[in-house]
């Protein structure tokens, strides 16, 4: 659970470093002209996308290490406990 917990502050401290570039551009944006403003949009924009694929693997790392089952996982143990459940109940007959 604590190494959850540093990979959800370590995920929040990027979100906030990127809120902070993106105040800072805003503030550049005025009185620039539309190369400019359309060059900083392109520079965010990517931003945006390195900031997501991060969280993404973060959260990938995260859950790997948590060991959550995948859904096919969790099928196969409803399958098996359903065989076992009619087993169980031939045997009780």
């Amino acid at each position: 659970m604590e190494f959850f917990q540093q990979i959800w502050s370590q995920a929040l401290t990027t979100v906030h470093g990127a809120e902070e570039e993106a105040q800072k551009l805003l503030g550049r944006i005025q009185g620039v002209s539309q190369e400019e403003a359309r060059k900083l949009s392109e520079r965010l924009a990517g931003q945006r996308r390195d900031l997501e694929r991060r969280v993404e693997e973060v959260v990938k790392t995260s859950v790997a290490r948590l060991k959550v089952p995948r859904r096919e996982e969790v099928a196969q143990l409803n399958a098996r406990l359903e065989a076992l459940t009619k087993r169980l109940e031939g045997l009780s007959k």
